[in-house]
């Protein structure tokens, strides 16, 4: 239970620190060796390995949204007395932005992140409202 508790915890604060657009600080919670991984078939689409690319990409988002708030909605954790070694934590989140073209858009969506030692290995959004919405939302 206490395994839990802490994924969950490390889970929310790091939507935290990007509400915060504190992305240093949010990106020190990833393996140097992780992958992260956004759906869909625009440019910000596709599997980004390793620490600097994942860096771009989240710079990339926050230069299209300069306004984000993330609100976990639920936090789901696979292994609830395993707080040391890998773990999965799932997380169905509520996204409201601002594009830098001033429109607002909201994303639905679950996160699925694979922690090793309390920090992401593996990261893949699903993303409810993709296409046409996700292309406008990105600015394409």
């Amino acid at each position: 239970m206490i395994g839990a508790l802490i994924a969950k915890s490390k889970v929310t604060s790091s939507y935290d620190l990007l509400n915060n657009r504190d992305i240093k600080t949010f990106l020190a919670t990833w393996r140097d060796d992780a992958t992260w991984i956004y759906p869909g078939d625009i440019s910000a689409s596709g599997e980004y390995k390793g620490i600097h690319a994942i860096e771009e990409w989240f710079q990339k988002f926050l230069d299209q949204f300069p306004t984000i708030y993330f609100t976990p909605k639920n936090v789901c954790v696979k292994n609830i007395l395993d707080f040391v070694g890998t773990n999965v934590v799932t997380v169905e989140f509520v996204e409201n932005n601002i594009n830098k073209d001033g429109k607002k858009v909201q994303f639905r969506g679950v996160t699925v992140i694979t922690l090793k030692f309390g920090k992401a290995t593996h990261a893949r959004d699903y993303i409810f409202n993709t296409d046409e919405f996700m292309r406008k939302a990105w600015g394409e």
